[in-house]
């Protein structure tokens, strides 16, 4: 599968996710996840793999989103259902899931460039979130959106790093 075609698959469920939890529905994501990873999955040379990048990042977007929940820096539009463990909605789960299917196709070239990943994910996760609030208000920052943005970069950052080193 092309790259290209890859990083608009999960583009198309990045804004199909957050639009719909912008109007209280979890469906969308869920929807979006469902057909982006049957239709990546059954074009990948890894299907394995990018399972097992899947697994590692839901358990990843339970632990930053779910503290990020808890600690009041970050509000959900469509909360629930949510991970009871964790507090993280299963629409920004759903994203996890579509963001790991892409690190094996169009962001491989991230394995061979660690800090390259872990820029990306100090700058882009954070920017991500912040699309999200502007476009649907699928996130609202806390009164304190400076330190919800510093815990975005340090979580994304350190995320990003550890998805690439499981990754292929």
């Amino acid at each position: 599968m092309s790259a290209i075609a890859n990083l608009l698959g999960y583009q198309i469920v990045w804004l199909i996710a957050v639009v719909g939890a912008g109007r209280g529905l979890v469906w969308p994501a869920l929807a979006g996840l469902a057909v982006f990873a049957a239709w990546q999955l059954a074009r990948s040379q890894a299907p394995r793999s990018d399972l097992k990048l899947c697994a590692v990042a839901l358990v990843l977007g339970v632990l930053l989103d779910g503290a990020l929940a808890h600690s009041g820096l970050l509000r959900y539009a469509a909360p629930q259902p949510a991970v009871p463990a964790g507090g993280a909605p299963l629409w920004i789960l759903a994203l996890w899931g579509a963001f790991a299917l892409t690190l094996n196709h169009s962001l491989a070239w991230l394995r061979r460039r660690r800090l390259a990943a872990t820029l990306l994910g100090v700058v882009g996760g954070p920017l991500a979130y912040l699309a999200a609030a502007r476009l649907s208000q699928a996130v609202v920052f806390s009164a304190a959106p400076a330190a919800a943005i510093v815990a975005l970069a340090a979580g994304w950052g350190v995320a990003l790093l550890l998805l690439v080193r499981v990754s292929t």
